[in-house]
């Protein structure tokens, strides 16, 4: 089996989704019981701090009463302050989770979660403590900071792990641009909008956490090591290829700081030692994991066109009865 089967499954998806009778409700099925229960925190959180707008000092991060407060570095990410984005924030994840979680596994798919959005919650906290000191803003210690986007971010460096090459309709983009073009373009709004600092550290924190803990991280019961060692999800892989001769040197230490050592180029990693694998070389396990991933994703697409095929069928039988 190859990983170039899965070139159409999501086109195919979404146009089974589109093509679908008085059914279109179907793409707003086959959530996830875990999904949905973090959805309802999120709109549960929205409509406590609605109903006592004084919660929010004790549940957004408010980076001068961290301390005491400390327990908002972990219930900030979950606090949606406005409409807009509790909206956004529980669609991002139950559609995002729906791609996930199968892949992941329930637990893994809830340590992501919380992983990322404590450190991303924590990163954001140094970062409005930093600009307080640099422009003696006393704004940055005391705007209310919170919002599921992080994490959200987090999800996007996922589809780009596990399906890099899938084009997206109808706008041909790649899946592993996806979390650049994000932080590219939020960082170009961040420019005409006021405080950018209430989300732009939230989601450039969420991808980059995303991408640590996929890389050096994430554990996985078929692999005897920790991470993701496929060149192809290195750090540079997020910019153009006329930047990654700058990116790969300055990431290389990056790497030699966490492991240890130096990252292996990319024409030894698939070489072995007296026929044992070097550290962090495995390829088959790499496959393994995107021919996982493109199973789940196939399994959608299958259930979608039984559905409509069961939907049509019904509608069929029922002008018949009338008739």
């Amino acid at each position: 089996m190859t990983w170039s089967f899965t070139g159409k499954i999501i086109p195919q998806l979404q146009f089974t989704l589109s093509t679908m009778g008085p059914p279109v409700s179907g793409i707003f099925s086959g959530f996830t019981k875990l999904c949905k229960g973090l959805a309802a925190i999120l709109v549960g959180g929205h409509i406590v701090v609605q109903l006592l707008p004084s919660s929010v000092t004790y549940l957004a991060l408010i980076p001068a009463r961290t301390i005491p407060y400390g327990w908002n570095l972990i219930t900030a990410g979950y606090i949606e302050q406005s409409v807009v984005g509790v909206v956004v924030s529980t669609l991002g994840l139950l559609f995002l989770g729906k791609l996930l979680e199968p892949i992941w596994g329930s637990k893994e798919f809830l340590k992501f979660i919380f992983v990322i959005n404590f450190l991303t919650c924590f990163c954001v906290f140094i970062t409005a403590i930093a600009l307080y000191y640099i422009t003696r803003q006393e704004n940055y210690l005391y705007m209310p900071l919170s919002g599921f986007h992080g994490v959200l971010a987090g999800f996007l460096v996922g589809i780009k792990q596990i399906v890099p090459d899938q084009e997206l309709s109808p706008l041909k983009i790649k899946a592993k641009w996806l979390p650049s073009l994000m932080v590219l373009f939020s960082t170009a709004v961040s420019f005409f909008t006021p405080e950018p600092a209430t989300y732009l550290p939230t989601l450039i924190f969420g991808t980059y956490m995303g991408w640590i803990y996929l890389k050096y991280l994430q554990s996985k019961p078929e692999a005897k090591h920790l991470g993701d060692p496929n060149e192809d999800f290195a750090f540079s892989t997020f910019f153009p290829h006329f930047l990654r001769t700058i990116v790969d040197p300055i990431a290389s230490k990056f790497h030699q700081m966490l492991c240890g050592e130096p990252e292996a180029p990319i024409e030894v990693q698939d070489y072995s030692l007296e026929g044992s694998p070097l550290l962090g070389s495995d390829p088959i396990e790499a496959s393994r994991r995107r021919e996982k991933g493109a199973r789940a994703l196939e399994e959608r697409l299958a259930a979608a066109v039984k559905k409509s095929e069961e939907s049509n069928a019904n509608g069929t039988d029922n002008v018949g009865s009338i008739s």
